[in-house]
């Protein structure tokens, strides 16, 4: 996924009512109507929540006449997923050497005591 596609994308889902929207409809598709209706906006403004998930890939609308649902696209979140998955393996290689590097330094402080015959503190 390239870098300004994720930006729309991330862009988009950083507002919590298009966020909302988007967990609704990961529910099943729903129409703009129903997509409102917990909303204390206007149609006019829950239309350009859509517009913006629209632009973003985040969600589609099929062409023809009214009501047309409107459907989530999952592959944009599995595009997500692998773009976040390779930076929270690389977070996890580091936790994994900090750990293994803190190991080491209670070993060698565990066998400094006990070559002085010290108490752990």
């Amino acid at each position: 996924m390239p870098a300004d596609t994720l930006t729309r994308v991330f862009s988009a889902l950083a507002d919590p009512t298009r966020r909302d929207m988007v967990a609704r409809l990961a529910e099943g598709d729903a129409t703009v109507n129903q997509l409102a209706e917990p909303y204390r906006m206007s149609l006019q403004a829950v239309y350009k929540h859509l517009k913006v998930l629209e632009e973003a890939g985040v969600v589609s609308r099929p062409p023809g006449p009214q009501p047309r649902r409107v459907h989530l696209e999952t592959e944009v979140f599995d595009e997500m997923d692998a773009w976040i998955e390779r930076y929270r393996r690389r977070a996890e290689e580091r936790y994994t050497r900090l750990d293994a590097l803190l190991a080491g330094m209670r070993d060698d402080e565990k066998k400094r005591n006990d070559e002085r015959g010290e108490q752990p503190k």
